[in-house]
């Protein structure tokens, strides 16, 4: 089913409002304008028709025209040699002619009314074409750039997360360094660390030491 019933619907449609409820722009337009080219082609056969009506009504209307007068002066002629009777017969098929062109001039009128109509509403169509064919090309444009934009955006999008990762990277590898460090610089305090409990057990060795040779001289003195 085609999005357009109706000449009159296409001639009077919204394409904005059209557009604007569509899931899919640009196929809308796309069939949009493919029917509107297939209407104008419709129409356009039409007025060709109509154009050839028009120029056979004016061939048989000259031609009845034609006989009417020469029917008219036959019946002068048949009156001007005491005929009567051959110039009322006469005047009878001229009255026949006449009838006959009136008919045929009728029917030529509404031809030509209905080929104004035509090309009248091929302008109008041509018109909506040219629109529906712009705004085309509006939509394709902005397609266009919002995939580019969205391309480029993409790629700085890519560059940046590979940018952190490296920066992270950096950051962890200088983090460690610093956790090196103070592993190293609490290593060095842990040895220093025994080395003191070590001193404290030979002073304190010491200290014995020394107090017993006090106890020991204090005997050998009070003796």
């Amino acid at each position: 089913m085609g999005i357009f019933s109706r000449f009159s619907d296409i001639v009077n449609s919204n394409i904005n409002s059209i557009l604007e409820k569509a899931e899919d722009p640009e196929k809308i337009v796309r069939l949009m304008i493919q029917e509107m080219e297939d209407t104008l082609v419709e129409v356009r056969s039409s007025a060709a028709r109509a154009i050839a009506d028009k120029k056979e009504l004016n061939r048989k209307l000259a031609a009845v025209e034609a006989d009417g007068g020469e029917w008219q002066a036959k019946a002068e002629l048949a009156i001007n040699k005491g005929r009567d009777d051959l110039a009322k017969a006469a005047l009878a098929e001229k009255r026949r002619m006449d009838e006959s062109s009136d008919i045929l001039r009728e029917q030529y009128m509404a031809v030509e009314e209905g080929l104004d109509k035509l090309n009248e509403d091929i302008g109008r169509l041509e018109d909506k074409l040219a629109d529906a064919k712009m705004r085309q090309k509006a939509l394709i444009t902005r397609h266009q750039t919002a995939s580019h934009r969205l391309e480029v955006r993409q790629k700085i999008h890519d560059y940046k997360i590979e940018d952190a990762l490296v920066r992270f990277e950096q950051f962890e590898r200088k983090m460690e360094n610093v956790e090196g460090r103070v592993e190293a610089f609490d290593l060095g305090r842990k040895k220093d660390l025994s080395q003191e409990f070590k001193d404290l057990e030979h002073e304190e060795s010491v200290e014995k030491d020394f107090a017993e040779l006090k106890r020991r001289m204090k005997e050998k003195s009070g003796n």
